[in-house]
């Protein structure tokens, strides 16, 4: 029940009207926005941190951010770009401090590497793993285009970074990838698919 008496449906509320409710305190209003934006959110950020466990701290640090800054979402961007972006600096904080296996000096793979689906569970723990080899900037850049479904734009201004800078990271992250997966992904198949 709200103070002026009236029920809420948070099941069939559009994502204004839990978005004017979570701003104004609802916290149900803002669980109701968090699940259904919860499976992109978590697969941005397993894929940043690469670990079940890192994977919830992060979650709880993404929805915790969120919840306190909701304030200063603008609606420029849908609610689940922001909470992506969140997701990847909450990711972020939690990698920085371990070591990621570097790919400094990425080789130039042989063909180009055309992304399409990652099939089978050997397929998406290759992915995981070769994901985890990335230096953190690269790996965030190309989850957030891949995962997450930002725009270049939007991962730049998630990063603090130009444009330029995003494509090249994304354009490296795939080359390591393709390094690290082997000629079989040349061709073919993707990393690119939600677990």
């Amino acid at each position: 029940m709200t103070s002026s008496g009236e029920r809420r449906n948070y099941r069939e509320a559009d994502e204004d009207a839990l978005l004017s409710w979570a701003r104004s305190g609802d916290e149900r209003a803002f669980a109701a926005l968090a699940q259904v934006n919860s499976k992109v959110v978590r697969a941005v950020c397993f894929r940043i941190v690469g670990d079940n466990q890192l994977t919830d701290d992060a979650m709880q640090n993404t929805l915790l951010a969120a919840w306190r800054n909701l304030a200063r979402f603008e609606g420029r961007s849908k609610f689940s770009t922001w909470l992506c972006q969140i997701a990847h600096n909450a990711s972020l904080a939690l990698v920085k401090g371990r070591r990621a296996d570097p790919v400094g000096n990425i080789p130039e793979p042989n063909d180009r590497w055309v992304p399409e689906t990652a099939d089978t569970v050997a397929e998406v723990h290759a992915v995981r793993w070769a994901l985890g080899k990335l230096p953190p900037d690269f790996r965030a850049a190309l989850v957030l285009r891949e995962y997450g479904g930002l725009t270049y734009q939007e991962i730049a201004a998630a990063q603090r970074i130009p444009i330029d800078t995003v494509k090249s990271r994304i354009a490296r992250a795939r080359q390591g990838l393709a390094v690290l997966l082997g000629p079989s992904w040349a061709g073919g198949s993707s990393p690119f698919a939600l677990p």
